[in-house]
């Protein structure tokens, strides 16, 4: 079923849009929240939940890419659900990938703090445009998905040693762009 329809299927409140979304992107879906929390019950957990999400949210909001929409959701969700899990302790895995997107992003007057998330997010998106293709395909693995860098590698075929050096080198190429645009 196509993404047009599974929307429809929310707008008309049926039933039958959980379970349309659930079969088209629940593997998907289960695979990011599972990246992010390493458990498979707070990753179901976090996936249903957002399958409640998005029945509470559609209508109003109709969104251009159903996919992108709940990954964003899903996402979300684990992160928080993350967060809580290790409020107490740190997890370095989570934690660094964050730290070494801060290094790039965040000067001395940190733009988190002094730049709208919009503005912010526009920038990566224009710097990522600009990149080869298989270098925009690892940082989002890495950066978006969780996944670390035996997996992307693994999946797309390449060494380890090739994913590290195109992160450092497309990390070095943000953290440039970003100074070059505050």
């Amino acid at each position: 079923m196509n993404d047009q329809l599974i929307i429809e299927l929310f707008i008309q409140r049926s039933e039958e849009a959980i379970k349309a979304l659930a079969e088209k992107y629940g593997r998907l879906s289960v695979s990011i929240s599972r990246n992010i929390l390493s458990n498979n019950e707070d990753a179901e957990e976090c996936v249903n939940d957002a399958y409640l999400a998005v029945w509470n949210n559609i209508p109003p909001e109709n969104p251009e890419r159903l996919d992108t929409y709940l990954c964003k959701i899903v996402r979300n969700l684990s992160l928080k659900k993350y967060r809580y899990n290790t409020a107490e302790c740190r997890n370095s895995r989570y934690d660094s990938d964050i730290d070494e997107l801060a290094e790039c992003i965040a000067g001395p007057d940190d733009p988190l703090k002094t730049l709208e998330h919009k503005a912010l997010t526009e920038s990566i998106n224009l710097f990522l445009e600009k990149q080869k293709k298989i270098d925009r395909i690892i940082f989002i693995k890495k950066y978006w998905f969780f996944m670390d860098s035996a997996e992307i590698a693994e999946e797309l075929g390449l060494s380890i040693n090739y994913v590290n050096v195109h992160l450092h080198r497309t990390r070095d190429k943000l953290k440039k762009h970003m100074k070059e645009n505050q």
